[in-house]
């Protein structure tokens, strides 16, 4: 028997509180109904949950476990709550799409709008993540189509060119360095401001510095580029961004674009599914019309 969503509700509110007493008040629950279902769960899998005490109660290893896919499901299930919900509103088809920060800073919100304008009754759900964790949502079916970078481990799954970008320098405008271009070599002997060691562009910019047997220079790191241009601006290093974002801010706060002349410096993007024919008849339409934008200039 399948335990029902009320009980593990109770059980993660009480591995929370450290109390079933308090759990059972916030669930609307009598403290013996509470401590039936408690029962019922550890009997459902055939482990000790939880360790009882006159000071309240402490998740089993095993209990651990099932907070943690608990969670899980609970969560899936607000989403399934809400996408539902859409669906009696009017709603006629759901798209969840993640894509990485890069795509999101340039090119995804003009091509989204189009598809909703031409298709206003379809709810798209757009969410920001790293390209590696894109394909690993991809895999575990939790998005329905992802945009990456073309570097990005995509066994087990479909992919298509979407877009190409570039990255350029930013520096502030009394810079040193007052070429339109230069080489990554030329860049290295300066101070960087960039994103965490985790993202994409972070990684390459490290292996080009490392063919080069020169150091990377971090003089800071952050998590944005909003953060990476306003220290730039502050004298703290030179940015390395997608050229699509550097015009932006640099029309905003007044900082100059280098452009990196070194192959690396070109990215393309992809977009990815795990499996085309499985996607909704919509999600095949925005799947297609994102493989379209690989053909404009």
């Amino acid at each position: 028997m399948l335990p029902d969503l009320v009980s593990l509700s109770l059980f993660l509110r009480a591995v929370d509180a450290r109390s079933l007493s308090k759990a059972a008040a916030q669930s609307h629950l009598a403290l013996a109904a509470a401590s039936r279902r408690i029962a019922q769960l550890e009997h459902c899998y055939g482990v000790q949950l939880l360790y009882r005490s006159a000071q309240g109660v402490e998740p089993t290893p095993a209990g651990n476990s099932l907070a943690f896919h608990a969670r899980q499901l609970l969560q899936q299930e607000e989403r399934l709550r809400a996408e539902l919900s859409d669906f009696a509103k009017g709603i006629r088809g759901h798209i969840r799409i993640q894509a990485n920060t890069s795509a999101i800073t340039q090119f995804l919100p003009d091509d989204l709008a189009a598809f909703v304008a031409q298709y206003p009754d379809v709810k798209v759900e757009l969410e920001e993540n790293r390209s590696s964790a894109i394909a690993q949502a991809l895999r575990e079916a939790r998005t329905d189509i992802g945009i990456v970078l073309e570097s990005t481990d995509l066994q087990g799954l479909q992919s298509f060119d979407y877009r190409a970008d570039r990255l350029v320098a930013v520096v502030p405008r009394g810079h040193a360095l007052r070429a339109r271009k230069a080489g990554f070599a030329e860049l290295l002997k300066h101070d960087f401001v960039g994103l965490d060691s985790q993202a994409a562009m972070m990684k390459l910019l490290a292996a080009a510095a490392a063919e080069l047997g020169e150091p990377l220079r971090l003089r800071v790191q952050v998590s944005s580029f909003e953060a990476v241009c306003k220290l730039v601006q502050a004298g703290l290093g030179i940015g390395v961004l997608p050229e699509g974002a550097a015009r932006d801010f640099t029309r905003l706060i007044g900082l100059r674009v280098i452009e990196i002349t070194d192959a690396w410096a070109r990215r393309q993007m992809l977009v990815a599914v795990r499996d085309g024919n499985s996607l909704s008849p919509v999600a095949r339409k925005l799947l297609q019309r994102l493989r379209d934008a690989a053909l404009q200039p």
